[in-house]
């Protein structure tokens, strides 16, 4: 009659065991994810790029501290679109397209600052985990292209870009103000697209990402320039009768002004 009872308080006792064991692992994650979340805190002098009338691009601060030695990246993306690369060829005087390639989810913006060169010290695994470098950088091609011809048209997009201003042609620097605090500047060109932009800030020690936060920014026009953009964007046939009208008066204003002198 004993060991019946038993037997129930055993089989009782396990599943109390093992959710106490599991709530335990559970603590210690979390407690583990706060503290390497902490080791690395930083911010932005401003979260919205105004673009108005006249905008000639700006620049915003990035800020911030870390709980000892290590090396520091920054790399601001944004927003993503489809990018279709295409290769032209003179036939008989005139240029045509011959070849193209489409690569999904391109940012329409890259920029990257570190305290030092990190290729010599990081694996390439890691640097591609976090798309650290513009050889890093995930771009994924649409269809079956050869990998040598990717790789032509990806340098072409890079190239793209850079010469708009819009991709890092190197690495800005991020600058330590003693042993914990670093910034660092992120330039937006005039020609910067309007849309939600990330800054992720990487801590590496011994060739690893140890702590990492991102934050969003938004690059938006405002005032009359961002009427005219909406305005443009919602009656796009009322806008271009407008612009044409505007045009017209114009021609006739001055040609009646050059009559009179």
């Amino acid at each position: 009659m004993t060991a019946a009872p038993k037997a129930a308080r055993r089989r009782l006792a396990l599943p109390a065991f093992l959710a106490c064991v599991l709530l335990a692992a559970a603590c210690f994650w979390l407690a583990a994810r706060q503290a390497w979340a902490q080791s690395l805190v930083a911010d932005l002098s401003s979260h919205l790029v105004a673009i108005t009338t006249g905008f000639i691009g700006t620049d915003v601060v990035l800020f911030g501290a870390v709980d000892g030695a290590g090396d520091v990246a920054v790399v601001v993306q944004g927003p993503e679109a489809e990018v279709t690369v295409r290769q032209k060829e003179r036939i008989v005087g005139i240029w045509v397209n011959n070849e193209d390639i489409t690569f999904d989810r391109v940012p329409a913006y890259y920029g990257l600052a570190t305290s030092r060169p990190l290729e010599a010290d990081v694996p390439p695994a890691v640097l591609q985990r976090h798309e650290i470098g513009l050889d890093h950088l995930r771009l994924v091609p649409r269809g079956s292209a050869s990998a040598e011809r990717v790789a032509e048209f990806r340098a072409a997009l890079i190239r793209n870009k850079q010469r708009q201003g819009l991709y890092s042609t190197e690495a800005e620097e991020v600058s330590f103000l003693g042993q914990r605090l670093f910034r660092t500047r992120i330039h937006f060109p005039a020609n910067v697209p309007t849309g939600t932009y990330t800054a992720s800030v990487y801590l590496i020690r011994d060739g690893d990402v140890v702590s990492a936060q991102t934050t969003p920014l938004l690059v938006s026009k405002v005032g009359f320039s961002a009427s005219v953009f909406e305005f443009a964007k919602r009656d796009s046939i009322w806008y271009a009768l407008l612009g044409i009208a505007l045009a017209v008066s114009a021609g006739w204003l001055a040609g009646a002004i050059f009559r009179k002198s």
